[in-house]
């Protein structure tokens, strides 16, 4: 499976909802499921843990209609990376890497807490 790893607090409001948009200085062609990796650092737990799953739709400039949904302001060569679809599941422990990456999972460990409405 393709993931992504995001600095907390930033993947814990993805895995929660309540950040729709991953920005980045990068595209890529990439659409379908993620999973959301959070970093060691800052010390936030779950720290290098899998966090949720969510559908990768689109890649585009970030405009400023995206800051809430960023969870943060816009900045130079800001990316948005649309989420959907965000599944939390109940963490364990990976290993980052820089860009996507792929990680080899076994859907039995995936479970799934909690399924994001659309708001």
């Amino acid at each position: 499976m393709k993931a992504l790893s995001v600095k907390q607090p930033w993947a814990n409001l993805i895995a929660d909802g309540r950040k729709t948009i991953e920005t980045r200085t990068w595209t890529t062609p990439y659409r379908g499921p993620l999973l959301i990796v959070s970093s060691k650092r800052p010390n936030i737990p779950p720290t290098g843990s899998a966090v949720a799953i969510a559908d990768l739709v689109d890649c585009r400039r970030m405009t400023r209609r995206d800051r809430n949904a960023a969870c943060c302001e816009i900045y130079p060569n800001a990316v948005s990376w649309v989420l959907e679809n965000v599944r939390k599941i109940k963490p364990f422990p990976v290993t980052g890497a820089l860009g996507i990456f792929e990680y080899p999972i076994d859907q039995i460990r995936l479970e799934v807490v909690a399924s994001q409405q659309p708001r």
